[in-house]
């Protein structure tokens, strides 16, 4: 059963902040939040069905100007690129996963997760920003590996990681 002190205050706390675009029904979700922190960055905050914690999560799909950097890049420039990934959101202490196709990453998702015992709403916004900082890392550790495309580019974002 939820907790809706628990939906009223992450709720409460979003607007409060400004950073609540959209409630999502989700069948596997006793509420689902989108978030947009900061300005068109998009952003999950999920309180699965049957557990004590809330979820924070962003999805991002490589930009195909920065596919095509990577895949003129040699393999050990590649190769080298995913380890130093790794090693750099482990930094971060969030969850991650890694979509690579031919050691070329395609989407990577950052999450975090809050138990209700520890839930405040600084808890709540400081992990809310870790997780855009470690999107934010992938972000730049790309431009610093393969370079800058020659157009302006921002990753989009994929919503709907939890359907």
């Amino acid at each position: 059963m939820i907790n809706m002190n628990i939906e009223n205050d992450v709720k409460q706390w979003l607007t409060e902040e400004d950073f609540l675009r959209e409630i999502k029904y989700d069948e596997n979700a006793d509420f689902h939040f989108i978030v947009e922190f900061p300005n068109d960055n998009i952003m999950d905050v999920v309180k699965p069905k049957g557990k004590d914690c809330i979820v924070i999560a962003c999805a991002t799909q490589v930009a195909p100007e920065h596919l095509n950097l990577m895949n003129n890049a040699d393999d050990l420039t590649k190769k080298d690129f995913i380890m130093a990934l790794n090693f750099s959101l482990n930094s971060f202490l969030v969850d991650f996963e890694l979509k690579v196709s031919q050691d070329i990453l395609q989407q990577f998702v950052v999450t975090d997760q809050i138990f209700e015992d520890g839930l405040t709403k600084n808890e709540f916004i400081k992990t809310i920003k870790r997780v855009f900082k470690a999107k934010l890392q992938c972000i730049w550790l790309i431009d610093q590996k393969f370079g800058r495309p020659s157009i302006n580019v921002t990753p989009s974002n994929e919503n709907d990681m939890f359907l």
